[in-house]
């Protein structure tokens, strides 16, 4: 086989997942910086300036047990090496062409859920679906959580921690604020500073190495490298494209987050940031790749339950969620469909 032509595919692909990179920074910005800005906490600037430092710190600090989650949920060693990267750069095509399709439409949509689904698209149509992990059985005989079972369960329940979490954590600031006169909001806005900070360093460790896994894998599958062990330069780039993307800003999905839910105040906006930043962090050590829109949505619908439920737009929340189900088959299907496209032209 032609090594230069393999590698010319593993590189073009890294190339295409730092751009997958981009489009989830600027995508999933806006669910870190929606509530900030709905509480004018920050002006936008100020928002996306402090988001964009702790994001570049996250994946830079955090580890690689997300990239090693994401790495290995799919096997592909034992196609030729051109075909198998080919198949994993169709993948990351059907992530990208779900981002940017949610973010023209203005709908908070998991890039997690993209990415996992663009894949499984990808390989089930080149390959087989033999050559998914999916983990459900060794799940329900062991208990133990491995391949896709571990990625869609993560996915499940982290959004209903978020609700759940967000829900008693507004209650218990709220119960401490009994009878502040109105000069808290000036606290609560300044320490949306501490809040914000820790959902962009937890975004930025559980997000990046999504990416960071994927570069790894395309390394592994290019010959460049004999283990699956995450470089160190894969790590600096992850980092500096979602900075960048989170420097774009994801204006249009802004609208939604901050305003479109529930109509946040700094107690709310400090709750659900503070609420999504400690369970994605979280997920991030235990290497779970969670959606930050997910979680950052569904804190926001549970600190508005709290509050005052019937002012929550639950039709919103409800077209929120129809996104979230649709994602993994949507991201899947074009992932699919555009491998299918290429084998008809390339045979």
């Amino acid at each position: 086989m032609d090594t230069s032509l393999v590698h010319t595919l593993m590189w073009t692909t890294i190339v295409v997942v730092l751009i997958f990179d981009y489009t989830n920074g600027f995508h999933d910005a806006s669910n870190i910086i929606g509530s900030i800005i709905a509480s004018r906490a920050m002006t936008p600037i100020q928002s996306v300036l402090v988001v964009a430092v702790f994001e570049m710190l996250g994946p830079m600090i955090a580890g690689t047990a997300v990239a090693n989650t994401i790495g290995k949920f799919i096997t592909l060693g034992d196609l030729p090496a051109n075909i198998s990267i080919i198949v994993v750069l169709w993948g990351i095509f059907g992530a990208i062409f779900w981002n940017l399709l949610t973010w023209w439409v203005g709908l908070p949509s998991s890039s997690s859920h993209a990415l996992v689904g663009g894949l499984i698209g990808s390989v089930v149509m080149a390959a087989g679906s033999d050559h998914v992990v999916w983990g459900f059985q060794e799940f329900f005989a062991t208990g133990k959580m491995n391949g896709v079972a571990k990625v869609v369960l993560s996915l499940i329940l982290s959004p209903i921690l978020g609700f759940v979490v967000g829900y008693l954590f507004n209650k218990l600031v709220g119960f401490v604020l009994t009878g502040a006169t109105p000069k808290a909001n000036t606290w609560l806005k300044r320490f949306q500073y501490v809040s914000a900070a820790s959902l962009a360093f937890s975004h930025g460790s559980n997000d990046a190495q999504k990416s960071m896994g994927i570069i790894t894998l395309c390394l592994v599958l290019g010959g460049a490298q004999a283990a699956f062990e995450v470089p160190t330069w894969a790590v600096i780039a992850c980092a500096g494209f979602i900075t960048l993307g989170i420097l774009s800003g994801g204006w249009r999905i802004v609208r939604t987050i901050g305003f479109g839910i529930y109509k946040v105040r700094p107690q709310h906006a400090f709750s659900a940031q503070l609420t999504a930043g400690t369970l994605i962090f979280g997920a991030a050590i235990w290497g779970a790749p969670v959606s930050t829109t997910h979680v950052a949505s569904s804190a926001i619908m549970g600190v508005g339950t709290s509050d005052k439920p019937k002012a929550v737009r639950w039709a919103k929340a409800s077209e929120i969620v129809s996104t979230w189900v649709i994602t993994i088959p949507g991201s899947g299907a074009v992932s699919a469909a555009t491998y299918w496209v290429f084998a008809a032209l390339a045979y």
